[in-house]
């Protein structure tokens, strides 16, 4: 199984392209959109060229979901902390965008390998910010306590007006995820695919990962959760994390796979699809190879205009043609 990168393929090559050619003076206008959710638009000018904004437009968040000034809570922390000195944010965003980044670019470490990183860094914005509550309870679930003043239920977004839901505790964190496919084919797929990833949990290799549930119905622990978040074709599915699992370097892949777990999904399902594809196009190809081959060969075979035969003649009728 494939595991999606954190940062944006397009959005790392633009940058080290502007970064290689700063004195250069391009002009650049991108928009494009990842994961069918998170949308970017990149603008430099000829008259700035060290000058980048980048600015992200999010999912928008379901009622159980609270944004605040329009990103999720403790983004601007996150943020400040991820990039420094090189990008300000800009209050008000760009119409339409729930962030603007501007990035000056004459600020990057002069280091190669730090520059390279810090630009991957940028080209992660999506796991900072919507990771960015996601990663204030694995942090305190690090150090064994809870966020204070937080529902014990609290709901994060990851898709258009869809969530998924934290319940945390000093010593776990249950990470609950409410399935929805538009697609019955797509629910079919996911739900068998489901069933076999919580079994494959049980392999004995994979002991220090975080235990998996699937069920068709909701946990126990979202019984505070609002009736109408609760709706899922494909069933829900449950982590439980455990302070193991987000020590030191392993918290921004745990942030990052759980912030991405529907897309994960999502992209196996389609996989398979194109897997049952071609196997199905492959079995009638061979179907009708073998109804040729049982056609009945008896039927002679049309001479074309140019084909010539010839015809053995007896000595008596070579004679006659030759008189004649």
């Amino acid at each position: 199984m494939i595991l999606l990168q954190s940062q944006s393929r397009f959005l790392l090559q633009t940058l080290l392209n502007r970064v290689q050619n700063l004195e250069k003076a391009v002009e650049l206008d991108y928009l494009w959109v990842e994961f069918s959710d998170v949308r970017y638009h990149i603008l430099v000018s000829t008259k700035n060229p060290n000058v980048l904004l980048l600015s992200v437009s999010l999912p928008t968040p379901p009622p159980e979901a609270v944004f605040i000034g329009g990103l999720p809570g403790g983004a601007i922390e996150a943020i400040k902390a991820a990039y420094g000195v090189v990008v300000h944010i800009l209050d008000p965003p760009r119409d339409g965008f729930n962030l603007t980044l501007k990035l000056n670019l004459a600020k990057l470490p002069p280091d190669e390998e730090h520059r390279y990183a810090l630009l991957v860094k940028i080209a992660s914005v999506r796991e900072v910010v919507l990771g960015a509550p996601l990663r204030v309870v694995l942090k305190h679930l690090a150090s064994r306590t809870v966020v204070p003043d937080v529902d014990r239920v609290l709901a994060l977004v990851h898709r258009p007006k869809e969530s998924f839901f934290l319940v945390s505790q000093p010593d776990k964190v249950t990470v609950v995820f409410p399935m929805r496919f538009k697609d019955s084919i797509d629910t079919a797929f996911a739900t068998s695919f489901l069933q076999e990833f919580v079994e494959a949990r049980r392999a004995a290799g994979l002991n220090n990962a975080p235990p998996c549930l699937w069920s068709p119905t909701p946990p126990l622990e979202l019984n505070e959760a609002p009736a109408e978040a609760l709706s899922a074709n494909a069933g829900f599915v449950s982590f439980v994390i455990f302070p193991r699992h987000v020590e030191g370097k392993k918290l921004d892949r745990t942030v990052w796979n759980l912030s991405t777990f529907h897309a994960y999904v999502s992209y196996h399902v389609k996989c398979s699809e194109g897997f049952m594809h071609t196997r199905m196009r492959r079995r009638v190809e061979s179907l009708i190879q073998a109804l040729d081959r049982a056609k009945p060969g008896g039927e002679e075979k049309k001479k074309s205009p140019n084909s010539r035969s010839f015809k053995r003649l007896s000595l008596s009728e070579a004679r006659a043609n030759s008189i004649s």
